[in-house]
């Protein structure tokens, strides 16, 4: 039964995933000195670089997932983006016990992602992509 599944799920497994990412990318468009801010709170240097990447990875990676185009290395890229950006801005380790639980959730979403990327990354984006159409 799973197998005659394979390609609507692989599908919208990719489309559920992108869903996190492309939003996230364009309202970093329209907020982009915002989002800047935010990273410079952080601590991180440069700003604005970081945030011009954040948009590129999200935008870029998002789009790839959604036609299944260069697949794989979009869903490393993403997994890696998310990796790091989870450790930088869902750090509850360093929060008060009080302030932990939101921010640890998020993280563990995040970990989630970036497990399901991998997978991703591993087995392909299936038989309703352009990576298919192009290796048949």
């Amino acid at each position: 039964m799973f197998s005659s599944l394979q390609s609507p799920f692989a599908l919208a497994g990719r489309l559920l995933l992108a869903l996190v990412f492309l939003p996230a990318g364009i309202s970093k468009i329209s907020g982009f000195a915002g989002t800047a801010g935010y990273i410079a709170s952080k601590g991180l240097p440069l700003p604005e670089v970081g945030a011009a990447i954040a948009i590129a990875v999200e935008v870029v990676g998002g789009l790839a997932l959604i036609a299944g185009w260069g697949t794989r290395w979009a869903a490393v890229v993403l997994a890696v983006f998310t990796l790091v950006a989870s450790y930088f801005f869902h750090n509850y380790w360093t929060l008060p016990v009080d302030q932990q639980m939101m921010q640890q959730l998020m993280f563990f979403k995040n970990i989630g992602i970036v497990g399901g990327l991998l997978i991703l990354a591993a087995h392909g984006a299936g038989a309703w992509s352009v990576d298919a159409k192009r290796q048949a």
